[in-house]
């Protein structure tokens, strides 16, 4: 019966933090944790993203990297378009946008909270061109619009409550049951939480990403294009989609091409015709 008690405790506290941490995303009507806000957030990003440029070697002066600078302010530019249109603009309140090329191979770029944007020289092949680079581009903006890095933040936060939780209740138990309980927490959590968090992330970023690079004028087609080449890559294999926090590329493929239209209606609302 303490068992039922504790167990029925640490689901009522747990749930508890849960809703106290929640917030209404003002993009999404939808319920979203937010832990810590991001007036907090930012400047934390922002020390970490200078950490990371000052250990890396910063790519100026060549071609590729006035692109980027190219299409990071045109998309910025739509974004504030859509954005105003919306009647939130205010969301990017204390942005500080910043497009970084690094000479690094890794086939990659990442966005952190408040707008600063990173590329890695390793995926430019697969870019291929300015529209290849606006896919991608969109896609970080998206991230760092959706407030996604605040939420993926608070996740783990909220992750580290309930370990905190459950091992204070198991304190008394065997280590190896309590090493049991504490890993299928963990596993649990993950599978039925922040993975399929972190895949419904990704998708939102698609979905706005694509809109945005339309409404900068590049043809959402090349989306796919981009997507495709990235799976050939990988050689139709990797991680099976329901324990990753991507969804396949098959399916993002699809997605994106069911997404096209929507994209290319918006865009001519903008006056923006392909």
């Amino acid at each position: 019966m303490r068992k039922i008690f504790a167990l029925a405790a640490f689901t009522a506290v747990f749930a508890a933090v849960f809703f106290a941490a929640c917030a209404t995303d003002p993009m999404s009507g939808r319920r979203t944790m937010a832990f810590i806000s991001n007036d907090e957030l930012f400047p934390m990003a922002f020390a970490q993203h200078r950490e990371i440029i000052n250990a890396s070697v910063v790519v100026t002066g060549t071609p590729e990297a006035q692109m980027l600078q190219d299409v990071g302010n045109r998309m910025v530019a739509a974004t504030e378009m859509w954005l105003a249109r919306q009647g939130h603009l205010n969301q990017l309140d204390g942005f500080e946008w910043e497009f970084t090329l690094l000479q690094d191979n890794s086939v990659n770029a990442w966005a952190m909270p408040g707008g600063k944007i990173v590329f890695y020289t390793g995926i430019l092949p697969l870019t291929a061109n300015e529209a290849g680079m606006a896919v991608v581009m969109g896609h970080e903006i998206a991230h760092a619009v959706l407030n996604h890095g605040q939420q993926r933040m608070s996740a783990a936060m909220l992750q580290q409550v309930g370990f905190a939780s459950l091992a204070l209740l198991t304190a008394n138990r065997p280590e190896m049951t309590q090493s049991l309980i504490l890993t299928s927490f963990g596993v649990g959590s993950a599978v039925l939480g922040t993975l399929p968090f972190s895949r419904r992330h990704e998708q939102e970023a698609d979905h706005l990403g694509l809109i945005l690079m339309a409404i900068a004028g590049y043809n959402p087609n090349e989306a796919a294009l981009f997507w495709e080449r990235m799976e050939a890559l990988a050689g139709g294999g990797g991680t099976p989609q329901f324990l990753s926090t991507h969804p396949s590329s098959a399916s993002r493929v699809s997605d994106i091409r069911a997404n096209v239209p929507e994209a290319l209606q918006t865009a001519a609302s903008f006056g923006v015709h392909f």
